[in-house]
């Protein structure tokens, strides 16, 4: 138990196992609680699961699944795809994707998603994004005269 305390890295796992440790040692439930600022409850379960696998993992926190994804039609494929294309091929004066053209995109095929997270899931895409530079130009006046088309005389 000691060795398994010097080990854990997260500081709930350290709390149980210290709660654990110290009811094995004799300790009051009630007290343990206190310390530990826990419900008697909750000081009870930690023991069961502890007695159940004989291992500190037990004490250890599940993964949870967390928030649900913004707009889940839209795959990291699906976006692939679609940041591959040209915006040109939907109907778009534009050479390159921006984030706005691409939510306004996405919104009319019924998927709503904010800009901010549209970005994030570019990202997540493995995706770098970098603004378009837009070059001014023109065609030289004499353009022409060089090509041989125009001749003084």
């Amino acid at each position: 138990m000691s060795q398994a305390l010097a080990q854990a890295r997260d500081a709930r796992l350290y709390r149980r196992l210290q709660a654990v440790a110290e009811i094995a040692a004799g300790e009051p439930v009630d007290e343990v609680a206190k310390r530990a600022r826990v419900g008697r409850s909750t000081v009870y379960r930690w023991i069961e699961r502890y007695l159940a696998e004989q291992a500190p993992s037990a004490l250890a926190d599940e993964r949870r699944s967390g928030r649900p994804r913004a707009a889940p039609v839209l795959t990291d494929k699906k976006l692939r795809q679609l940041l591959t294309s040209d915006p040109c091929r939907f109907g778009y004066d534009a050479n390159t994707w921006t984030v706005p053209l691409l939510a306004t995109h996405l919104r009319t095929q019924g998927v709503v998603i904010s800009a901010r997270t549209l970005r994030r899931r570019i990202r997540a895409a493995r995706f770098r994004w970098k603004r378009p530079r837009y070059v001014y130009s023109e065609r030289a006046a004499h353009v022409g005269a060089k090509k041989g088309a125009l001749s003084d005389g």
